[in-house]
């Protein structure tokens, strides 16, 4: 045990793979471990470097594991899945995160704060919520399609629907539909008092947030895109220049160059999406 400097561990809900190395890169030891004796085996353990891939909980791992006096290392799964080999399952994923967190070339994800994952979690259910309510508003006018009650698209055509549903006069609307499409329109005004209080949330925490009133002062960018840019980027060291930021977002074409040629094509797209996107962090 004395002797393991590099470990790749690789987490999962309750059944952890432990994959460690010494110094001249020789298995000191493979070991499976349950989620409740992973801390109390790190603490036994000189401080060495840990690698994660940095999917679900990492970011939780990885505070932990720093607090214990180890470096954890968090890395991109796709980056970590060319060095596993044939046969995949925990035990070479494993070994493979083992192996990648040692290169000098790897990029790595930096661990977010409680904080930053808090306002995250925020602008997460916020989204959720926004499309739960674009799903409902949908079922509403498609249920009412059905009997030949339509509106104009827009928030007005919604209200117009639901003052049908309301009006116990308009025949045109069985009792067990009209109970049923009710139902649907209490639901969506459960889901806009929500959203308004989540965008109140968000504008309290970019209040908060230096950095992000900072942000806020560059055109084109208001409290709710700029809190997710916050939340988002752990360390904007981490990039060596703008372009370097716009290609994590995905706003810079796809290249596909060879033999001296340069092919440049479509926005890539890639990256973090949620950034993106017209309808989340703009819509506040």
């Amino acid at each position: 045990m004395q002797a393991i400097t590099t470990i790749g561990l690789d987490i999962a809900k309750s059944v952890f793979q432990v994959h460690g190395v010494d110094a001249a890169g020789n298995v000191a030891l493979r070991r499976q471990l349950k989620r409740r004796y992973v801390l109390a085996f790190f603490q036994k353990l000189p401080p060495c470097l840990v690698g994660i891939e940095a999917c679900a909980s990492a970011h939780h791992w990885s505070r932990e594991l720093q607090a214990l006096g180890h470096k954890a290392r968090l890395m991109p799964p796709a980056y970590v899945k060319p060095y596993v080999k044939r046969h995949k399952n925990d035990a070479t994923d494993a070994e493979a995160i083992c192996e990648a967190v040692t290169r000098p070339n790897m990029r790595f994800v930096e661990t977010k704060t409680p904080a930053q994952q808090s306002c995250l979690t925020l602008h997460r259910t916020r989204h959720l919520f926004i499309r739960q309510q674009t799903a409902v508003i949908n079922s509403i006018r498609a249920h009412l399609a059905e009997f030949g009650v339509v509106a104009p698209v827009g928030r007005n055509g919604v209200d117009q629907l639901l003052g049908v549903v309301a009006d116990a006069n308009d025949k045109r609307l069985p009792e067990a539909a009209r109970a049923c499409v009710a139902a649907l329109g209490a639901q969506l005004q459960m889901l806009k008092a929500q959203i308004l209080e989540f965008d109140r949330m968000i504008r309290a925490w970019h209040r908060s947030s230096e950095v992000s009133r900072r942000l806020d002062e560059v055109p084109g960018i208001g409290p709710a895109l700029a809190t997710a840019l916050v939340a988002s980027v752990a360390d904007p060291k981490a990039f060596r220049s703008g372009r370097d930021f716009s290609a994590w977002i995905g706003l810079v074409p796809k290249q596909n160059s060879s033999g001296g040629k340069e092919r440049l094509g479509n926005i890539s797209k890639r990256g973090d999406r949620y950034l993106r996107s017209p309808d989340s962090p703009g819509a506040c």
